[in-house]
């Protein structure tokens, strides 16, 4: 497991020296035409902080519980993955004109 950190840190530095070597370094935020910097934040803060909770609520981690159960074939697993498409998918209703 150490090699694999290690390996992941020299991945991170490479990206960045490369980065900034060819001018291309530089902090921005990818938002629709629509979208201000501050609501653009706020969403993805308020997203974070509700997955943070339901997977606090769940004693677990969603990504584990999606594809590792899903792996398993386990059919919660792949009802829980239908779930969490199709609740964003019907989010995604009420924030497209942010990205459009």
């Amino acid at each position: 497991m150490d090699e694999f950190i290690d390996v992941g840190r020299f991945l991170v530095i490479g990206a960045f020296i490369a980065a900034w070597r060819s001018g291309e370094l530089r902090l921005e935020v990818l938002m629709g035409p629509r979208c201000t910097v501050a609501a653009r934040l706020s969403l993805a803060l308020v997203g974070g902080v509700l997955a943070g909770f339901a997977a606090r609520l769940a004693r677990g981690c969603t990504s584990g519980q999606g594809l590792v159960g899903g792996a398993e074939l386990s059919v919660g697993a792949w009802l829980f993955l239908m779930c969490i498409f199709a609740g964003g998918w019907m989010v995604a209703w009420f924030v497209r004109k942010q990205w459009i």
